[in-house]
C-alpha cells in the first residue's frame, strides 16, 4: 500500500460556526450499529432540513405501510434495480421533498426509514463532499460539523475511515466487488470497512511493513462479503 494511504492525523472539517458532532469513536460505533440494525440515526439536526432540499430520491420498502399510506401514489414510482415493491419518492423542480410543508416534514412521525437512517456526518467522517451542485446545502452543513477526539484512538479511527474512503475512490480497481460512486454509499462503505485500515495501521506500527494495493483490495472484498453474509443470516 502506497504512502498516501497510511493513516494520517484526521483533520477537523470546520468553520467559524462549528457544530459539535460528538466524540468520533463513540459516533463510529453507534453509526455502525445503526446501519446494521436499520434502527435510524440520532442526529442533532436542530432546525436544519438541508437534506429535504437536496434532490434526494427516497427509497421506501413495501413493509413501510404507514409511510406509504400518507404519500400520494402519483409521487411514487418503482425503484430500478431494487426488490419488488420498493418504490422511490422523488422531488420537485427546486429539489425539495414534496412532503416538506412550510419547512416541516408533514409525515415526520411516519417518515421513511431512509430518512431515519440519514446522517450527514458521514461526509466529514469519510472526508468526502456530498458531491453534486444540488447538494450545496448539505455541503454547507457538513463543513460545520466538528468531531471531538477524547483519546488518540478517536483520531486513529477517524483517519482509518478517511483512508478507506481514499482507497475506494482512487483504487477501486483493486476491489473485486463493485465500489459505489454515489457519495452517500461510498461514505457508508468507508465506515463499514475502515476496520481493515485500522488493522493495517496496527500491523504497520509493529512491523513497519505495509500491504500492497492488491492485498488491501482483497481484504476489503472479504470484509464486504462477510457483511453481506451477516445480513443474509439475519434475514
Amino acid at each position: 500500500m502506497s504512502d498516501d494511504l497510511t493513516l494520517l492525523r484526521a483533520v477537523d472539517i470546520t468553520d467559524a460556526q462549528d457544530l459539535p458532532a460528538g466524540g468520533f469513536s463513540a459516533w463510529l460505533r453507534r453509526t455502525r450499529s445503526d446501519l446494521s440494525e436499520q434502527k435510524g440515526a440520532d442526529v442533532p439536526c436542530g432546525e436544519c432540513n438541508a437534506c429535504c432540499h437536496s434532490s434526494y430520491f427516497i427509497h421506501i420498502g413495501p413493509d413501510e405501510t404507514q409511510t406509504l399510506a400518507l404519500i400520494p401514489e402519483e409521487l411514487l414510482f418503482a425503484a430500478p434495480g431494487q426488490a419488488e415493491g420498493v418504490v422511490l419518492l422523488g422531488y420537485g423542480e427546486d429539489g425539495q421533498c414534496p412532503m416538506l410543508v412550510d419547512e416541516r416534514c408533514s409525515i415526520y412521525e411516519h417518515r421513511p426509514q431512509t430518512c431515519r437512517n440519514y446522517d450527514c456526518r458521514i461526509f466529514p467522517a469519510a472526508g468526502i463532499a456530498a458531491a453534486e451542485d444540488d447538494k450545496a446545502l448539505i455541503t454547507q452543513r457538513t463543513r460545520r460539523w466538528k468531531f471531538s477526539y477524547p483519546s488518540a484512538d478517536d483520531r486513529t479511527e477517524h483517519a482509518a475511515v478517511q483512508a478507506a474512503a481514499r482507497f475506494l475512490q482512487e483504487r477501486a480497481e483493486y476491489v473485486a466487488d463493485e465500489v459505489p460512486n454515489n457519495a452517500i454509499q461510498l461514505a457508508i462503505l468507508a465506515i463499514k470497512v475502515s476496520g481493515v485500515f485500522l488493522q493495517i495501521h496496527e500491523a504497520h506500527e509493529k512491523s513497519g511493513t505495509a500491504p500492497s494495493d492488491l492485498d488491501v483490495g482483497r481484504r476489503i472484498a472479504k470484509a464486504m462479503a462477510e457483511m453481506a453474509g451477516s445480513v443474509v443470516a439475519a434475514e
